[in-house]
């Protein structure tokens, strides 16, 4: 049932002398991501995440399912600019080249709360955390072209709006609006980066990866944890999920295209806020300014 009304993709593309970062991928998508990329023959793929202890279970298990021995994990926690500038510091220290950033992480309908640096957490994370990480490895990631940054979206980028007078939602705060205004910021965000990036042989992309059934529900209401049991035959697995990551990282076909949204391994539709230019400029101005950046 899992199936239904689903383009089945498959691709045999190599990744061999590819170096890929993914964050979050410890678990759910992100672990499956990682372990279809190390099958693949990447050259070495580096999980970042917050939580080592799941991270180093995570690398035994993707090595043993991959028989790729070159995967690595390293600290990261998107919720802290230091930690963010000192991951980033390290790569770009140690490693020769990234072909593939996979920026994957999130948090999802929680409560309140704030970052290390004061923001909304959601934004925060999922967001803003991405934006500064990808700042940060850019000059990498352009050095090792044709290379490509993916942004994990959702659906739910739909229902959002960007509130620029209040992106980190301090005068009313709802969890599930917060989630959707971070997920459409992931969209325009990877929309004003491929403008930005034009020519230099560095592609990016933003996708829906389905529903599906992972860890980043734990938040979820009684009712909303209902409706997910409800509709759990339509939903996908962590491996179905990843899928449409995997197509966005390594499809040939994909080369040439860049700032697009997609969804079950194919181009999709956006909504008209995902499109909207001149609230992407301003996010991005925005942004730039929480994080203290020059990016023009």
């Amino acid at each position: 049932m899992r199936n239904v009304f689903r383009r089945s993709w498959s691709c045999d593309e190599k990744l061999e002398g590819k170096v890929v970062v993914i964050t979050g991928a410890n678990t759910g998508i992100g672990k499956e991501t990682a372990i279809d990329l190390a099958k693949r023959g990447a050259e070495k793929v580096i999980i970042a995440c917050r939580d080592m202890e799941k991270a180093n279970a995570a690398v035994k298990d993707i090595i043993e399912s991959s028989g790729n021995e070159h995967v690595v994990c390293m600290k990261l926690d998107l919720s802290d600019s230091k930690s963010i500038r000192e991951f980033a510091e390290a790569i770009n220290k140690d490693e020769p080249k990234l072909n593939i950033l996979i920026n994957n992480a999130g948090v999802m309908v929680c409560p309140f709360g704030k970052t290390a640096d004061g923001f909304e957490m959601q934004i925060g994370v999922n967001h803003l955390g991405h934006f500064l990480l990808t700042y940060l490895l850019l000059d990498l990631i352009k050095k090792s072209a044709p290379a490509r940054i993916i942004n994990v979206s959702s659906m739910a980028h739909s229902w959002g709006s960007i509130n620029l007078e209040d992106l980190n939602s301090e005068k009313h705060y709802n969890k599930n609006k917060a989630y959707a205004q971070s997920k459409l910021a992931n969209v325009l965000f990877t929309r004003s980066l491929a403008k930005r990036l034009e020519g230099t042989g560095v592609t990016t992309y933003s996708l829906h990866p389905g529903v599906v059934q992972t860890e980043l529900i734990r938040h979820l209401n009684g009712v909303q944890q209902f409706f997910m049991k409800m509709v759990s035959p339509f939903t996908k697995n962590s491996v179905q999920g990843a899928q449409t990551t995997i197509y966005c990282a390594v499809d040939p076909s994909l080369e040439k295209e860049s700032g697009g949204y997609y969804s079950d391994c194919a181009p999709a539709n956006c909504s008209a806020a995902a499109k909207d230019d001149n609230v992407a400029e301003k996010l991005w101005e925005l942004s730039c300014s929480l994080l203290s950046l020059t990016w023009d």
